[in-house]
């Protein structure tokens, strides 16, 4: 969603049973779903523990609880609903959330999020590890996202991530779109 700036701290959140649920999974959990790497090319890098997931159509199509939902689900929801009941108005749809993992060394090359979903819904980060190789630019400016915080990024203009670290990078990903919203406001 356009948000009018290019990111907005939304404030310390309490991540440490999000955290440890992430970090606790198995290798073959992250491989499971492989939809984003292989629809999109700038997701070439990652890898995804996806709850939920919306047609490329919606509003008109479904939106669906993926294998990460069993999971990540019992301790993602009170972020997500703690976050939106401070934030934004309650009542509106979950579009997707999901744990995104940049690997060591890899890329999310500029883009625009363009489906009309990203136009209507909030964009939310939640970072859940970083390293000090991670680089996030949003219209080619860098942007320091600190793990333990929870940020809006406006996903309508450029941006991009890479990771030049050692370590991977796992941030928790989320898509809230307000009740009533049909143009983005």
């Amino acid at each position: 969603m356009d948000i009018d700036v290019a990111q907005r701290c939304l404030g310390e959140v309490d991540i440490r049973s999000l955290r440890n649920r992430i970090l606790d999974q198995k290798p073959e959990v992250w491989a499971e779903q492989t939809i984003r790497q292989q629809t999109y090319e700038v997701h070439k890098d990652t890898e995804s523990i996806v709850m939920l997931f919306c047609d490329e159509s919606w509003p008109d199509g479904e939106i669906y609880r993926e294998s990460g939902w069993k999971q990540l689900s019992d301790v993602a929801m009170p972020l997500i609903n703690q976050i939106i009941n401070t934030h934004y108005a309650p009542g509106g749809t979950l579009l997707r959330a999901m744990a995104a993992k940049l690997k060591a060394g890899g890329h999310i090359h500029p883009h625009r999020d363009n489906l009309r979903s990203f136009h209507m819904g909030h964009r939310i980060h939640v970072p859940i590890t970083s390293n000090s190789g991670v680089r996030y630019t949003i219209v080619g400016k860098p942007h320091q996202f600190d793990v333990g915080f929870a940020y809006e990024i406006n996903n309508q203009m450029k941006h991009s991530v890479m990771n030049i670290g050692t370590e991977d990078r796992i941030s928790f990903i989320f898509d809230y779109v307000p009740p009533n919203s049909t143009n983005g406001n």
